[in-house]
């Protein structure tokens, strides 16, 4: 059954990823009319969570700033799809990154970097930085229950320069990179909510206390990797700049929670500059409500 999936599938994610631009985000708008307008695809859930993040804005201005994220939204997963056949020439003039500089810099010291950012703007095209870095560039992710499909990605994530790690294996397959001295990157998107009984620590995002990952703050602190921020902007349609914010060069002399809180402090001001590019489908604040007493 997987296979016919993708069989019956991957032809259409072909022909999609093949169309200039131009015509590509007019099938965008489309799906944005349909998604948005017919379907109504998690529109209260969407107001909701814009409703606890930005309690002083209005009703109307909450309204604008949904409806821009739909459409963000639309080109995000088409943006995906077009990876697929997307040439390296097409992608580094669309995804482009500032202050390269501070990672050479760990290249030469031989330190390897772990790298956070949220679901934020294009979180898929920046993997295409391992084009231009000294390190390996590893994405960690969650593997997808069909293999096709899997195999897929992993293979348009590599022709982008950056090869994907499970989230199952991430502490074992540093401790073999440490091993054999393999200069390394690990790009972790770490906004995700985790569940509430394997969770550690607990903080305010949007003054709202939600459980949050420490896994990368734990695996940079015990293999001493240096740790950098990516802060994401989308300039225009289709055309993003990274900028690479260091976080620290010495991980492990940080107390415990101090990098993952500075991650969840510029991801806030990140998503307040322009909150219409952030994933609020995501339903972030499930467990709100769970939070242990102090």
């Amino acid at each position: 059954m997987q296979l016919l999936i993708y069989l019956l599938t991957y032809p259409i994610l072909w022909c999609i990823s093949i169309l200039p631009f131009p015509i590509f985000y007019k099938v965008s708008d489309g799906i944005f009319m349909l998604l948005y307008h017919v379907i109504g695809y998690r529109k209260k859930l969407v107001l909701k969570n814009l409703e606890l993040c930005f309690p002083e804005k209005s009703e109307a201005e909450l309204l604008v700033i949904r409806k821009k994220f739909y459409q963000h939204m639309c080109d995000l997963f088409l943006e995906m799809i077009k990876s697929l056949t997307m040439s390296r020439k097409e992608m580094d003039k669309r995804a482009v990154f500032h202050n390269l500089e501070l990672l050479d810099k760990y290249a030469e010291e031989n330190k390897s970097v772990a790298l956070l950012c949220g679901h934020y703007a294009n979180y898929e095209w920046v993997l295409s930085l391992g084009n231009h870095i000294k390190h390996n560039g590893y994405g960690i992710y969650s593997p997808l229950t069909n293999k096709y499909f899997d195999r897929l990605i992993k293979k348009t994530r590599k022709k982008n320069g950056g090869e994907l790690v499970s989230r199952y294996n991430t502490a074992k397959v540093i401790l073999k990179h440490q091993r054999e001295n393999h200069l390394s990157l690990y790009g972790f998107v770490n906004d995700q909510s985790p569940q509430v009984q394997h969770t550690k620590y607990w903080r305010e995002f949007f003054g709202v206390k939600v459980p949050v990952f420490t896994a990368a703050e734990t695996l940079a602190k015990k293999f001493d990797m240096a740790v950098v921020f990516f802060c994401i902007k989308k300039v225009k349609r289709g055309y993003y700049e990274t900028t690479i914010v260091n976080i620290t060069d010495s991980s492990k002399d940080f107390p415990d929670y101090k990098i993952t809180d500075i991650y969840w402090e510029y991801l806030e001001k990140e998503i307040s500059n322009q909150p219409e590019y952030y994933l609020w489908t995501h339903n972030r604040f499930k467990h709100k409500d769970k939070a242990p007493k102090d």
